[in-house]
């Protein structure tokens, strides 16, 4: 048997045979292994999909646990019982308030349930609180009756447009930060796309950036690239952004960005001139202040500097005046 053996392996056709049936086998393995693999992406993606779920639900619980703050802010319960009593989304709301929530940074339902309770109340409030300063604490004035009425009514009706005027202030101050930061935003956003980046990719690093500078702008351009990531029509994201701050040279911008998503034109030239635009107008702005300045300086000068001055020149010769006499 052992003779047998050392016969065949030192016979050189014996081992030719052998080897070239060697190769054969790890050809037909080599060539049969990738068809027999079994697909393991949709276990990986799955076991991805689960441990993202378990990190979500752990964090929300962290958060939940430590700072108690809802993600969803839900509006008050006698709040919203008032309102729909009364039914005042009806009769003191429309779809411009609703804009107009948008535009000073406040969404949701919570918003504009406050508002609309905030424009019921206060009018009867500062009512009670007028008739009770000007007939119980003021009663011994001279104002007639009538007059006294009217001036709470008055108190009343201010009352109703306070919640319209704090609204406004918070639109304005909102809208100078973001017209502050949105030149630099679109240089930024301009690099990122001409490096390579999708739009949804640039914005969101765009909003980490512009933060330091201007959290309303950062806010909003973090919420149009999660609708573009959820909504279906990409257009609607960039409609929203305009609509939600309001200012032409951001309508410009997402005008250029429909066009670009619809036809296909260049996206980092029109982001490059509107972003010299941008600045011009800023620089316009600043201009514009900067001219307005002297006329606003003269009173203040006359009230205030001018007597100084006329102090300072002539004390000295009043007090040798009063020496001589």
């Amino acid at each position: 048997m052992f003779k047998t053996i050392m016969t065949l392996m030192t016979d050189p056709s014996f081992m030719l045979g052998v080897l070239v049936a060697i190769g054969v086998a790890a050809t037909i393995i080599t060539l049969t292994m990738p068809l027999l693999e079994r697909d393991q992406l949709k276990t990986r993606m799955k076991a991805v999909g689960v441990e993202r779920e378990k990190i979500r639900a752990r964090e929300r619980a962290r958060l939940a646990a430590e700072s108690k703050i809802s993600l969803r802010n839900e509006p008050k319960a006698y709040m919203r019982e008032l309102v729909d009593r009364f039914n005042l989304r009806e009769t003191l709301a429309d779809e411009g308030t609703q804009n107009k929530l948008r535009m000073a940074g406040f969404r949701g339902q919570a918003p504009i349930t406050v508002y609309l309770f905030a424009r019921f109340v206060l009018p009867f409030a500062l009512f009670i609180l007028g008739t009770t300063y000007f007939f119980v604490l003021a009663k011994g004035s001279a104002t007639p009756a009538g007059m006294k009425v009217a001036y709470s009514v008055g108190l009343a009706g201010l009352g109703l447009y306070l919640p319209n005027l704090y609204l406004s202030n918070m639109i304005q101050k909102r809208q100078v930060s973001i017209r502050r930061s949105w030149p630099d935003a679109l240089d930024l956003t301009l690099i990122c796309v001409e490096s390579g980046m999708s739009i949804e990719a640039a914005f969101r690093k765009v909003a980490e950036e512009i933060g330091s500078s201007s959290i309303p702008l950062a806010e909003e351009m973090s919420l149009t690239c999660a609708e573009l990531s959820f909504l279906q029509e990409r257009r609607k994201a960039y409609e929203n952004l305009a609509m939600r701050t309001g200012l032409e040279s951001v309508k410009g911008v997402v005008t250029a960005l429909i066009q670009a998503e619809r036809y296909g034109t260049p996206l980092g030239q029109a982001l490059r001139v509107l972003s010299q635009e941008s600045r011009d107008a800023r620089m316009a702005e600043a201009e514009k202040k900067a001219a307005a300045l002297p006329p606003k300086l003269t009173v203040p000068m006359i009230v205030f500097f001018l007597p100084v001055l006329f102090i300072v020149i002539m004390g000295p010769a009043m007090i040798q005046l009063l020496k001589l006499n």
